[in-house]
């Protein structure tokens, strides 16, 4: 393999990275807690840009719990993200282990 495959192929690769890095911008993941009652939603690069909780898992005498439903359901949001960007990533590098892109 020449050294200018090598470079046209590392163009591309780098290339395809930049599509799919703009591409989970703006990609989005849910992830619930409390049988929905509080739903996150977050960005393929692991913004939060929604949240939504049901009133009936509003208890004033238990907001322990509401904050529970709610880094529950973030967390579960953001696996998601992170599931979606390794999954992207992987098609482009191929398994391939680089340090800052997985």
């Amino acid at each position: 393999m020449g050294m200018g495959n090598l470079q046209r192929m590392a163009l591309q690769m780098q290339q395809e990275m930049a599509r799919i890095q703009a591409e989970l911008e703006t990609a989005t993941v849910d992830g619930s807690a409390g049988g929905g009652a509080v739903r996150a939603t977050v960005t393929g690069k692991q913004d939060l840009v929604g949240l939504v909780i049901d009133p009936s898992a509003v208890d004033p005498d238990d907001v322990e719990m509401l904050q529970d439903l709610v880094m529950a359901a973030v967390n579960d949001a953001l696996r998601a993200s992170r599931a979606l960007a390794e999954e992207k990533m992987g098609a482009v590098t191929a398994g391939l282990r680089i340090p800052g892109l997985g």
